[in-house]
């Protein structure tokens, strides 16, 4: 009989050891859901806490936009005061320069049937009209129907300066002696 209940606590510890081993497992599994449910968390937060700083700084850049608007008005209104094309400062340059005349073709047929030879250009088996052309025979004559002048206006466009280290291709000391390159870079 010794045998037999040998036997029985033996299954009985093997039983109690498969229970406790699955349950570790299962802890195992718990945790694997629980850091699965945390990194879905962070992950967003980080994008509700990413669009608030988007926010932030575009709201931020709209009001520095504004300034520089209101800046470079002023700087229009100083160079139109001076009457002046360009302007060269420390800091910069200033110009003032009308934009080129814009010829639109507003009713190509009605162009077609009156438009000069100089004025196209040929294409084989069709007409196209020549803006250029157009632009020039326009200067010394009338404008040809269908065509429509949309007038160059004046615009306002400043350099700033902006220091280098390059010059050729070469690296440039800087320090006491050495002369600084400026190049420009157009800011519209």
């Amino acid at each position: 009989m010794e045998v037999n209940f040998l036997d029985e606590l033996l299954q009985e510890a093997e039983l109690k050891e498969d229970e406790q081993t699955e349950a570790y497992f299962d802890l195992l599994l718990l945790q694997i859901k629980q850091l699965t449910k945390q990194i879905e968390y962070n992950f967003s937060q980080s994008e509700k806490e990413c669009s608030m700083i988007n926010s932030f700084v575009l709201h931020k850049n709209a009001q520095l936009q504004e300034k520089v608007r209101w800046l470079e008005m002023k700087l229009e209104a100083f160079i139109k005061e001076k009457k002046e094309k360009t302007i060269s400062l420390p800091n910069g340059t200033l110009k003032m320069h009308k934009k080129p005349d814009k010829v639109e073709i507003e009713d190509i047929d009605l162009f077609l049937k009156k438009a000069k030879p100089e004025m196209l250009t040929v294409v084989p088996e069709s007409y196209k009209p020549d803006l250029n052309k157009i632009k020039n025979y326009i200067k010394s004559k009338p404008v040809p129907p269908g065509v429509k002048i949309t007038e160059g206006k004046e615009e306002f466009t400043y350099k700033l300066r902006e220091e280098s280290e390059k010059e050729n291709g070469r690296t440039k000391e800087t320090g006491v002696g050495a002369q600084q390159n400026i190049e420009l870079r157009a800011v519209v």
